[in-house]
């Protein structure tokens, strides 16, 4: 049989020549650790947003690259699927008008790849899932043409070692299979990076689980998948399924899926990174030349490659992320629970909502996550995901009884957050008027109950109640959501239903 065998691409040698690499990579984190030589506050932000390619009928367009092509900037790159696209904003610091120039950016960025993507007959949609997608839309023939990607694919469909089973149960239900991960190119999202020490690292994740509920409930944007309606937020239930390396076997043992809200609360970044090894075998055992023990003891900074990559490949909802910038390692927490969209002043009040609340819970005295146990965090997301902006979540009990009490989700903003939020922008410096602004926006969307999902649920049904078939509403409602996006206005100003045809002549 020869001297090696050869399993998806890779010797069976190179993942146990992996998992040292990977030790020695914890271990040099370790020591930067103890030795302190992360860097410094510098309070700086960082936004990546995935968006979809769609043509003037509402359906997706497989032309990223050629998208890509034309618009010719490093700030753009591919995704997973060829009707996918990515936008990097520039790391800000957090203070002044941060929001309005990064809305200003953002929105100079978009209608520049809109310009772009209508030479060839396509548009950008910045939506959680894109409505009219179709299960043949989302196979590996429509995979983006780069080398990770494919090798990805192979490497979770042979851990898997049969096809993914796709089950939501929602308004109605889902039951299908596929034999790619492509179903998981469907969620496009917004990552919301924050650079923290790593004495502040656990009280910052800690935070950003505990309101990972509410950041979905008041934001969910992702409502339909192959024609159904599911979950107000179908993205986290997708993902999860359509990355899932455990055949049901597994599942059964209770093995932790590659897609994962956690566990536990956490007192160090070093936790997150070593529960990743010691849960989750490699996917792609790709080795670095570098030996992160010899660059620390010469008094450089080890890139930590395998370390790197092997994180970027479990997929938390909230990532920890280790970085060099000008010759300096940091740490970063990646927040992936936001679907993309609808408009950028959506994005941006999000964005707001997110940093300010997160800073509130991180330097509260009685931290939240002292008087709320995880297990209840998790059942809260879960909530969340299902019923969007009425959701009804459990939160800590104010005053000395302690305990929790179910609140609805906008109760729970309009009263106890969105005052923490006002305190947190505060606190990172941000201007007066960006903060009303855009914690103006979550306000409204609370006090109307309208956020992206229950905007496309709504429209939806009065296509279908105006006559049109399943797929006909379904393409209306986005190339309505698109025409409404690029206007701009927030989601919960945008009237419900589709505009009165014109009469002719």
């Amino acid at each position: 049989m020869g001297e090696k065998v050869v399993a998806g691409g890779f010797d069976l040698s190179d993942r146990q020549r992996y998992r040292d690499k990977l030790r020695q990579c914890l271990t040099g984190l370790e020591r930067l650790l103890t030795q302190q030589r992360f860097d410094r506050p510098k309070n700086l932000m960082g936004l990546e947003i995935e968006l979809n390619l769609a043509g003037a009928d509402g359906l997706p367009k497989m032309l990223n690259g050629q998208v890509l092509e034309r618009i010719a900037s490093r700030d753009f790159q591919t995704e997973l699927a060829m009707f996918n696209l990515e936008v990097n904003i520039a790391p800000h610091r957090l203070d002044g008008r941060v929001f309005d120039r990064l809305a200003e950016e953002l929105r100079t960025s978009l209608a520049y790849a809109h310009r772009k993507a209508g030479e060839v007959d396509a548009g950008i949609v910045m939506i959680g899932i894109l409505p009219t997608l179709d299960r043949d839309d989302l196979v590996s023939s429509n995979l983006s043409d780069v080398d990770r990607y494919t090798l990805l694919n192979d490497q979770i469909v042979a851990a898997r070692g049969e096809e993914f089973s796709l089950e939501i149960d929602g308004v109605e239900r889902l039951s299908c299979t596929s034999k790619s991960i492509v179903p998981e190119a469907a969620c496009t999202s917004v990552q919301l990076h924050l650079q923290v020490t790593p004495a502040r690292f656990a009280d910052v994740w800690n935070a950003a689980q505990a309101v990972a509920a509410v950041q979905v409930a008041v934001g969910a944007n992702s409502p339909f998948l192959f024609g159904r309606e599911l979950w107000r937020e179908s993205r986290p239930p997708l993902f999860q399924q359509a990355t899932d390396t455990r055949p049901p076997e597994l599942q059964a043992q209770g093995v932790r899926p590659r897609t994962w809200f956690g566990e536990r609360w956490i007192s160090s970044a070093y936790e997150l990174f070593e529960e990743n090894l010691r849960y989750f075998p490699a996917l792609l055992p790709i080795c670095d030349e570098e030996d992160p023990l010899e660059v620390l003891a010469a008094g450089g900074v080890p890139k930590l490659a395998e370390l790197v990559l092997h994180n970027g490949t479990v997929y938390r909802w909230n990532r920890p992320v280790y970085g060099i910038a000008d010759g300096v390692p940091h740490l970063r927490v990646e927040n992936r629970v936001l679907p993309a969209g609808p408009t950028v002043t959506d994005v941006v009040a999000n964005a707001a909502f997110y940093y300010g609340v997160v800073r509130a819970l991180a330097e509260d005295s009685r931290p939240v996550w002292t008087r709320m146990p995880f297990e209840t965090a998790a059942a809260n997301f879960d909530a969340a995901c299902r019923y969007g902006i009425d959701a009804r979540l459990q939160w800590p009990r104010r005053g000395r009884l302690g305990g929790t009490s179910e609140v609805d989700a906008v109760s729970l903003v309009r009263d106890e957050l969105l005052p923490l939020a006002e305190a947190g922008l505060d606190a990172w410096g941000v201007e007066r008027a960006d903060r009303d602004l855009y914690l103006g926006v979550i306000e409204e969307r609370c006090r109307r109950r309208t956020n992206g999902a229950s905007w496309q649920v709504a429209t939806f049904h009065r296509a279908l109640e105006a006559g049109l078939p399943r797929d006909a509403a379904l393409a209306a409602t986005t190339r309505r959501y698109a025409e409404l996006m690029h206007q701009g206005e927030p989601a919960h100003t945008w009237p419900v239903g589709l505009p009165e045809p014109v009469p002719a002549g």
